[in-house]
């Protein structure tokens, strides 16, 4: 496994959201930690993350569950086969406009509590999110607009760049995954929740066709999780960077600048502007390396120790247990009992 390939982490507050409706109705989770291979102990831990695949295998056993996509977050719910539907109707369609309207109509027509509405301006486009005025979850909000914006991505071949998102709702604990998703701009605590880009980008033909639609769906809610991430803030800039490399051979910050053709003081600037150092940004690349590793591996942990930089395993396990809250063997156990 390529450090190239890592798809990086997801919070440990994200599975419990997703989790939360489920919870309430005191359903057998059992196999959605199995499909997942989650060892219930990272619940306990708020610094624990899981690997992005592992995501992915939770959000399809979970939405078989319950029989809803959405996650019980609302009143009537998503069920089971409903993306698909929207899916097919949606790359029946002309251009980007034309496909999030009909997208949109049918998420209406299926959903009660949520309402999305697209706006079109000469210089803006703007999908405003209506809750009939009622305070919903910030990961209901955020989970609808995975689906139409990753759907929307898909059908013209290409991300669909966000110059603004913003929440009614106040801020969570940790917003990374909300501006890794979707884009650096995102404001908590507004009074309306939307997301804003390029009206020109609506004139887009649809790219994708009928033969392309099962390949797409087989591959999904994964590919909608991290295939259109915001890949183009520095942090993700800067990781690129550094996956290419091994842990033992990362520059210091001069070096690195001078490779990305910017002042020391001008990378670090950028970095803090998206609440990161360069030691942070190095340090959380090692633990979703290690992560990744641990969960889908068969190394050693002090393979994985050597593969993430540390030359000594004992180091590893401190940092590692500072990063996450939890021990390497929590993902060691999850990783051999898939295999």
């Amino acid at each position: 496994m390529s450090l190239a390939g890592t798809k990086g982490t997801v919070s440990i507050e994200l599975v419990h959201e997703a989790l939360h409706a489920a919870s309430l109705r005191n359903m057998d989770l059992s196999r959605v930690f199995e499909a997942a291979t989650l060892d219930r102990e990272l619940l306990q831990s708020p610094r624990a993350r899981i690997p992005a695949v592992a995501y992915s295998r939770m959000w399809v056993a979970l939405a078989d569950l319950m029989d809803d996509e959405f996650f019980g977050l609302d009143s009537h719910g998503l069920r089971r086969g409903s993306f698909a539907l929207m899916t097919r109707a949606a790359v029946n369609t002309h251009n980007l406009e034309h496909a999030l309207r009909r997208m949109l109509r049918f998420l209406h027509a299926t959903l009660d509590d949520f309402r999305g509405e697209l706006i079109r301006t000469d210089a803006d486009a703007r999908i405003v999110l209506h809750d009939a005025g009622v305070m919903r979850r910030l990961f209901g909000y955020g989970t609808w607009f995975i689906l139409v914006h990753g759907l929307a991505c898909w059908l013209v071949h290409r991300r669909i760049p966000l110059r603004e998102m913003q929440f009614r709702c106040p801020p969570p604990v940790d917003d990374s995954h909300y501006r890794t998703r979707f884009c650096q701009n995102v404001v908590f605590g507004g009074d309306s929740t939307h997301i804003v880009f390029d009206s020109a980008l609506l004139d887009l033909d649809i790219a994708e066709t009928v033969d392309t639609v099962d390949a797409f769906l087989a591959e999904a809610p994964g590919n909608l999780l991290v295939q259109y991430r915001n890949e183009a803030s520095t942090s993700a800039i800067v990781r690129r960077q550094l996956r290419s490399q091994s842990p033992n051979q990362w520059p210091e910050v001069d070096k690195l600048a001078q490779d990305l053709h910017v002042s020391g003081t001008t990378l670090q600037r950028r970095l803090q502007q998206e609440g990161l150092s360069y030691q942070r940004l190095k340090d959380d690349l090692r633990r979703d390396i290690a992560i990744d590793l641990l969960s889908a591996s068969s190394m050693t942990v002090s393979e994985v120790a050597a593969r993430t930089g540390f030359q000594e395993t004992s180091a590893f396990h401190r940092a590692f247990k500072k990063w996450t809250g939890v021990s390497p063997g929590a993902y060691r156990t999850a990783g051999e009992s898939k295999r």
